[in-house]
């Protein structure tokens, strides 16, 4: 009899994930245009729930273009674009055999309606992945990350407008050519679903823009998934070689109890968070989508080549994993997993589940029976150094260890997975709070939440025990 394999495959892509608009900083340098994250704003007097970048109206964005006041973290990040070369070898120390980062869409075309490319963008990305392959590592690149040119909300609305597909696929072709020959593996759009929490940092449509916003937004995902179903075509045509995935944040939710009301609310919710991953797989807009549109009495521009552009599809999955939610039929509304005790959250109130961990692989795998990469899992923590200047972070390796077990179970299932991409493996600015207090890394940045220190970077204990995981292959935790 045939037994699955317990072990991770020899060849397993034992990562760490960042996105450039939080670490790269140099927002205006060498021609780069200002993008989306450039306005988000550090928001420390607010609590943390009224800090992230949901809707935007665009007297918002044009305050924060002129703001002399306000500090705008992504602006500097951890200034990783003149660092880059010493942070990849730090990160080259763990035995990392790949890392995933994204290309800053500003500083390839600055307005996103640019005529041509500017080639100082494009000649430090070069230059990156020339630094990444010396050490041995697979680059693994995200070609949307909340870095859209501020321009394009400005001028068009984001990704309500259609004129956005072109300009999308114009910068996608450019650099699908232009590092066909370093890299590999690419994910088209950064958490996908996420458009509850990463509203106008995503789709770039400014809320008093437009009549319906509910309906502009799906509008808009439905232009980005056409989009990228043109890239899918062209990247093909380019390297066939090329490996493309969409990837997801695991948002689904579980039915609070048993009951049937709750059973549905939970099915019904998470219809809207595989939609994405439908349609990229499968090649077409699924049924229930068409009931939510009727439901919700949107009207979607949907053109019989956006179906033919539709049908191209991706080779693998990706999604990040943070925290479960659960779901109940009175409020219809997902909240922090019930059943996850206090002790088990950090202090912005993310339950640690790592059972969860392989729920989603399981679910990921029995739908759509494609190779999975966890690109992102983090556990954002408060830590000073101590006197020593050391960080002995007991509590992150208990994360990752308890997680590694369970997508090492999840293999054991049956699951095909190819790469762990933690997330931050060095210290960023915080997506969603732009705060760098909450900290994710196996390498300490001495920057604190308005951007002052020393900038030195300290290995923390974490940093020494995923070495001898990467170096093991996952044996020894």
């Amino acid at each position: 009899m045939k037994k699955n394999t317990n072990q991770f495959p020899e060849n397993f892509l034992w990562g760490g994930a960042v996105a450039a608009n939080q670490c790269e900083g140099a927002y205006l340098e060498d021609g780069k245009g200002l993008c989306i994250a450039d306005i988000n704003l550090f928001k420390g007097d607010l609590p943390l729930k009224k800090r992230s970048n949901k809707e935007v109206r665009m007297e918002e964005v044009l305050h924060a273009i002129e703001d002399t006041d306000g500090y705008y973290p992504k602006r500097t990040g951890i200034d990783f674009y003149h660092t880059y070369k010493d942070d990849i070898k730090l990160l080259a120390g763990m035995g990392i055999k790949s890392f995933r980062t994204s290309i800053n869409w500003a500083r390839i075309f600055p307005n996103g309606d640019d005529e041509a490319p500017n080639e100082a963008g494009l000649r430090f990305y070069d230059d990156l992945f020339d630094e990444m392959l010396k050490y041995g590592m697979e680059p693994l690149i995200t070609l949307s990350h909340y870095e859209m040119p501020l321009n394009i909300p400005i001028k068009y609305n984001g990704w309500y407008n259609r004129k956005t597909i072109d300009m999308y696929v114009k910068y996608c072709t450019t650099v699908l050519n232009r590092y066909k020959n370093k890299v590999k593996y690419w994910i088209l759009v950064n958490q996908i679903n996420l458009v509850e929490l990463e509203s106008f940092n995503h789709l770039g449509i400014p809320s008093d823009r437009v009549d319906h916003l509910l309906e502009a937004k799906y509008q808009g995902l439905h232009n980005e998934l056409v989009a990228c179903g043109r890239i899918m075509k062209e990247a093909r045509r380019i390297n066939p070689d090329f490996q493309l995935g969409m990837m997801v944040t695991y948002f689904n939710a579980y039915p609070e109890t048993s009951n049937s009301k709750d059973v549905l609310a939970s099915l019904k919710y998470n219809q809207l968070n595989y939609y994405f991953s439908d349609v990229e797989v499968f090649g077409r807009i699924p049924g229930y989508m068409y009931r939510f549109y009727e439901d919700h009495d949107l009207e979607i521009e949907i053109t019989e080549q956006d179906i033919e552009d539709l049908k191209n599809t991706v080779d693998f999955i990706s999604f990040s994993y943070y925290y479960t939610l659960s779901i109940n039929a009175q409020t219809n509304k997902a909240e922090s997993n019930i059943h996850i005790s206090e002790e088990d959250k950090n202090a912005w109130g993310w339950g640690m589940d790592p059972t969860g961990l392989r729920v989603a692989l399981n679910e990921y795998y029995d739908r759509y029976h494609l190779p999975i990469i966890i690109a992102e899992n983090g556990f954002g923590c408060l830590e000073e150094l101590d006197e020593n200047n050391e960080i002995h972070d007991d509590y992150r390796i208990h994360f990752f260890r308890e997680h590694i077990k369970q997508m090492q179970e999840a293999i054991h299932d049956g699951v095909e997975v190819w790469g762990y991409y933690p997330w931050g493996p060095i210290d960023i600015v915080s997506c969603s709070s732009s705060e760098m207090a909450k900290r994710y890394g196996f390498i300490y940045v001495d920057i604190d939440n308005y951007g002052k220190g020393s900038g030195k970077r300290y290995k923390k204990d974490s940093y020494y025990w995923y070495a001898q995981v990467i170096k093991s292959n996952g044996m020894n935790l």
